[in-house]
């Protein structure tokens, strides 16, 4: 069992945790609409958490600086995450916040150093060439977001709990990568592997021509059937989480998940639209995370 002891004394800083809330509601409502799940203290957490992770996220996808200018960046941006985790906020709103949620939390440090390794591949322009690059990839950007949010929850299971935050982070990020195929190509990068491009009959003159063949139908389909396994093991560690974080991270994978049912409903067409799920889908969504969860806990979920 992992439990968690707070300090009443150190209250959160509520103007930083104020300005990481407006980050997460901006860019990801899927992953805001799970943490308002969380009781206020570890949605605070949460909060700086995901802001922290964006700032880095943002660096990584700016393609309009040079690649040394946007190398510093990132350095710089590590080096803020460190002093975070040493204590040493600094003035950014999310630094501040995320000195707190450290302090206040056992989240690894070691999650943010495969969350900087992974942003780094995506500088460097990194070639997929199979499936174990880009399953190395999915746990630097967003696996170990996993590791990162089950400490604020609290969990039982130990490392196995852990495995299932782990996949559950990767089948989201492959769900970001099968819909924003589109996007990605605008940025000059593919992450769909060479290895299954060959294997299907799809070149990259095929992708960047946007043309939805059968051929490349059926490789999507490949990776939606492995996403919705990874989402599957993902969900079963979710009842070792405590209390209502359940709810919060059953929420956001199910939301999460229906990115790929929508993308399947427009034909896999991944070039000239985005794949979602729209604010009443998701609240409809809720009820069946809900009983999913009374299902998979003997006592319903409770903390």
């Amino acid at each position: 069992m992992t439990n968690v002891t707070l300090s009443s004394s150190d209250q959160p800083p509520l103007q930083a945790v104020a300005y990481c809330q407006r980050v997460t509601q901006e860019h990801s409502k899927t992953f805001y609409l799970g943490s308002r799940f969380f009781p206020l203290r570890q949605r605070q957490a949460v909060w700086a958490v995901y802001a922290a992770c964006r700032d880095g996220d943002d660096i990584a996808d700016d393609t309009g600086t040079g690649d040394a200018v946007t190398e510093a960046q990132l350095n710089d941006w590590w080096q803020r995450v460190q002093a975070a985790f040493a204590g040493r906020g600094g003035p950014h709103p999310v630094d501040t916040a995320l000195a707190w949620a450290a302090r206040t939390y056992p989240i690894p440090l070691s999650a943010f150093a495969e969350l900087h390794e992974g942003l780094r591949m995506d500088l460097r322009c990194h070639v997929y060439r199979d499936m174990d690059d880009l399953t190395l990839y999915c746990r630097r950007v967003a696996g170990v977001i996993g590791f990162m949010i089950a400490p604020v929850s609290g969990y039982n299971g130990g490392e196995q709990t852990l495995h299932h935050a782990l996949m559950l982070g990767q089948a989201m990020q492959l769900t970001n990568i099968l819909r924003d195929v589109g996007e990605d190509l605008e940025r000059g990068r593919v992450y769909l592997p060479q290895s299954l491009l060959d294997r299907h009959g799809v070149s990259r003159a095929d992708l960047e021509r946007g043309e939805v063949t059968p051929e490349y139908c059926a490789l999507v389909t490949e990776l939606s059937t492995l996403a919705r396994r990874w989402y599957a093991e993902g969900r079963v560690g979710i009842p070792m989480l405590h209390g209502s974080a359940r709810l919060a991270v059953a929420a956001a994978a199910r939301a999460y998940e229906g990115i790929l049912d929508d993308l399947e409903r427009s034909g896999y067409d991944n070039f000239r639209r985005r794949a979602h799920v729209s604010g009443p889908r998701k609240l409809l969504m809720l009820p069946r995370a809900w009983w999913e969860l009374c299902a998979a806990t003997p006592l319903g979920p409770r903390a």
